[in-house]
């Protein structure tokens, strides 16, 4: 097959399993479609160059690609009424809370509190793990041992982030009067006391959970 040829047939190989994905595809299983000559980043350029003047795009999120609309066509999707909208918004709370997790992984409920000034419920970290935007860390140094939460691969999808690298800059937090950063790294400094009736129920957050 002459290489132009080939790589018309790669293009389409790559094109088609992301288009057909219901989450985005990683670099592993592209290359299981394509021959070991073949580039994934330059394939995605060239599809993605052919994608230029269409509504939707080729987009790196998640540590893989997947096909989503421009924002610029948002409206009319809406408009037209035929997506079925998510099960659940986020409300504002829960995404901060998301994006603490995302900027001081691992950390625990007690911690978030801190940061963020108010106390985090259990059911509050219990619907962002429900949703697959929260998993369970490793248990936390702290006396009790409680467990901390990290982000997962559906936190980066819903947000759009290839990487934890692409979130905001925490001053951006800040500015909006949700995270102060003065304030957690003062409560960094403190010895840690006795155990206390946050942690004794931040250890009995996930007994016997699965993941």
């Amino acid at each position: 097959m002459p290489p132009a040829l080939r790589w018309r047939q790669w293009m389409g190989r790559v094109e088609a399993v992301i288009f057909a994905a219901s989450k985005p595809v990683s670099r592993e299983d592209l290359a299981k479609i394509v021959g070991e000559g073949a580039n994934l980043d330059l394939l995605i350029d060239d599809i993605r160059a052919e994608l230029a003047d269409r509504p939707y795009d080729l987009v790196a999120v998640a540590g893989g690609w997947q096909h989503r609309t421009r924002t610029a066509f948002a409206g009319a999707i809406h408009a037209a009424g035929l997506i079925d909208p998510p099960q659940s918004e986020l409300t504002s709370l829960e995404a901060t809370v998301l994006l603490a997790i995302g900027y001081f992984q691992p950390v625990t409920r007690a911690d978030l509190g801190k940061m963020l000034g108010r106390e985090i419920s259990r059911d509050l970290i219990g619907a962002l793990r429900a949703d697959g935007f929260v998993g369970a860390g490793p248990r936390s140094p702290q006396p009790g041992a409680p467990y901390t939460y990290v982000t997962t691969p559906g936190f980066l999808a819903h947000f759009g982030f290839q990487t934890l690298r692409d979130l905001p800059d925490i001053e951006m937090l800040e500015d909006a009067g949700l995270l102060s950063k003065e304030r957690l790294l003062a409560e960094a400094l403190e010895d840690v006391p006795g155990r206390t009736t946050s942690e004794e129920d931040e250890a009995g957050d996930d007994e016997g959970a699965v993941f």
